[in-house]
């Protein structure tokens, strides 16, 4: 069904993803501080439908793959379909066992900082193999598509909804912080496609 995918870059895919899923366990999910997109999504599924994030990441992704499928190259649908499943299986995973840092969620500063290393350095490892560890790159390209507004606009605009709903749960100062995350994270996620390495 797809093209011959590249062994190394489906083994990137799948570990960054499992990475960032790490980091959404053990910080994110402790903290309160959030993401935008479908990774705070999923923590506010489960903190008000108890939705585990394993669970519904990959529901949301497939959807997001599913609307992208027309607008995406097969190549890319092939990697974030195993990096989707890397997410999924890493989040299970650690939810087999407690927390590591139960005291983050005291330092909220901390939190977004270690936070965004975990999502920038997991997505952007995984979108250098050719993939993206959400559905969020699928649905901004879609509608970028379909809409003709710069994808820039679509992916801030996706972060601020989520994070808004966020309040629902999460204090305002929260999430300060949270926003912080997220312009850490994509600068982060930049500076990796800069690095010159050679390609996977």
């Amino acid at each position: 069904m797809f093209p011959k995918l590249k062994p190394v870059n489906c083994i990137v895919a799948f570990l960054s993803s499992a990475f960032q899923a790490f980091g959404m366990y053990n910080i994110h999910a402790l903290s309160s501080v959030t993401e935008g997109g479908v990774f705070g999504l999923t923590l506010l599924l489960h903190h008000w439908l108890g939705i585990s994030p394993a669970i519904s990441s990959f529901l949301l992704n497939a959807a997001c793959y599913l609307l992208g499928w027309k607008t995406l190259g097969k190549d890319f649908i092939g990697y974030s379909i195993i990096a989707a499943c890397g997410y999924s299986i890493g989040y299970a995973v650690c939810e087999c066992f407690p927390p590591l840092w139960p005291g983050i969620a005291d330092m909220p500063l901390t939190a977004s900082v270690a936070g965004a290393l975990f999502i920038g350095i997991g997505a952007g490892l995984c979108v250098r193999s050719g993939g993206a560890t959400s559905g969020d790159d699928a649905l901004a390209m879609s509608l970028t598509h379909l809409t003709k507004i710069d994808i820039q606009w679509i992916y801030l605009a996706s972060d601020l909804l989520v994070l808004t709903l966020s309040l629902s749960y999460i204090p305002f100062r929260r999430i300060i912080y949270s926003l912080l995350t997220v312009i850490l994270s994509g600068q982060i996620i930049g500076l990796i496609q800069k690095i010159p390495v050679k390609k996977i």
